[in-house]
């Protein structure tokens, strides 16, 4: 949406400061839900991450508690980089 397509007196009532948040929100809708979720997942498989490993300490199942603890890594990578790439685009 661009600057022209508003009416004088609603650009007028805004702060600027208001202005670039709501224009930013416009353009990434609901982007601190998405990295609240990020932060979320991220703190789940980084709590089932540690209770595997405890699991695998005791060498209680190893067949099963391997691939799990596997798996609750590979969604906290996948989260931080979810969230680094939520931050990256807004550097850009």
């Amino acid at each position: 949406m661009s600057d022209q397509n508003l009416s004088p007196n609603v650009k007028s009532s805004l702060s600027p400061e208001k202005y670039a948040r709501l224009k930013a929100e416009a353009k990434a809708p609901y982007k601190g839900l998405r990295k609240f979720f990020y932060l979320a997942f991220a703190a789940s498989g980084f709590i089932g991450a540690l209770t595997f490993l405890a699991r695998i300490a005791a060498g209680t199942d190893l067949g099963k508690d391997i691939p799990n603890f596997a798996l609750q890594l590979g969604l906290v990578a996948a989260m931080v980089a979810l969230f680094t790439w939520e931050n990256r685009e807004k550097a850009e």
